[in-house]
């Protein structure tokens, strides 16, 4: 068999079960850190419940996302997550989520475990919306989600910190509401409102553009020129603010080939 028939024959058997996102799609990336408990208690101790050293990897991770070839407008981080919006006409790889899926998580696994100097895994999958406001809804549940986690991580490393095995941190969190959360950090001294913004609701990116002093090659002149660079948000606003944060973001003109 000549190898164009062999060629022709093999590559149906890769490609058989390819899917691709339809145009006009909103694509938004969720990649999640695997066994990344273990890995920050056992392997690499990290300061509970938040470390700014953590933090700073994840996101020096995403930066390296934003700018590893994808059209991404918008990405955020909380935990060991990652999102990333991309650009409703994006069509880097035909759009196929084989693609996307293997190159963002190996890109976050190979970035993450060079900075960290231990070997790190992500897996990564892709959210196909259909409208703008699906993607606002999204990013606030991924925002709201931080909420939840920072106080429920706040009360049990208290709890612990205060001489509780696990077990018992557990039960005495079992069904308690927000509000006697609260009170239980509010009594061992720590206000949740006073945390930094960051713990409470992740970190965004985002391109912004800004003026630089250039000089025009051909006539000499001193001119402004228009640039852009990723700008990283520590203190993302909350709820309804986050979503018209967000929509802005979304319905933002781009730029053709940013």
């Amino acid at each position: 068999m000549k190898f164009d028939d062999l060629d022709n024959k093999m590559r149906v058997f890769e490609t058989a079960a390819d899917l691709c996102v339809l145009p006009g799609m909103f694509m938004v990336a969720r990649l999640d850190g695997r066994s990344f408990t273990r890995l920050t208690k056992d392997v690499c101790p990290f300061e509970a419940p938040f470390d700014e050293r953590f933090r700073d990897l994840m996101v020096s991770t995403t930066e390296s996302l934003m700018n590893c070839g994808f059209r991404v407008l918008y990405a955020y981080t909380q935990s060991d997550e990652i999102s990333l919006l991309f650009d409703l006409e994006e069509q880097l790889f035909g759009r196929k989520l084989r693609k996307y899926n293997s190159l963002l998580a190996g890109e976050a696994s190979a970035q993450f475990s060079l900075k960290l100097r231990q070997p790190a895994c992500f897996d990564c999958r892709i959210s196909q919306l259909p409208t703008s406001e699906l993607v606002v809804d999204y990013f606030r549940w991924r925002n709201e989600d931080a909420a939840r986690n920072a106080l429920s991580a706040w009360c049990y490393w208290t709890l612990r910190k205060d001489g509780q095995n696990e077990q018992q941190a557990t039960k005495r969190l079992l069904g308690l509401s927000v509000s006697q959360k609260n009170q239980l950090l509010f009594q061992s001294g720590i206000n949740f409102n006073d945390l930094p913004n960051w713990q409470k609701r992740g970190v965004g990116f985002y391109w912004e553009e800004y003026d630089r002093p250039a000089m025009n090659p051909i006539t000499k002149e001193k001119v402004t020129a228009r640039r852009r660079r990723l700008h990283t948000d520590f203190d993302l606003p909350m709820q309804d603010d986050y979503s018209q944060f967000v929509r802005l973001i979304v319905s933002k003109p781009q730029t053709p080939g940013a």
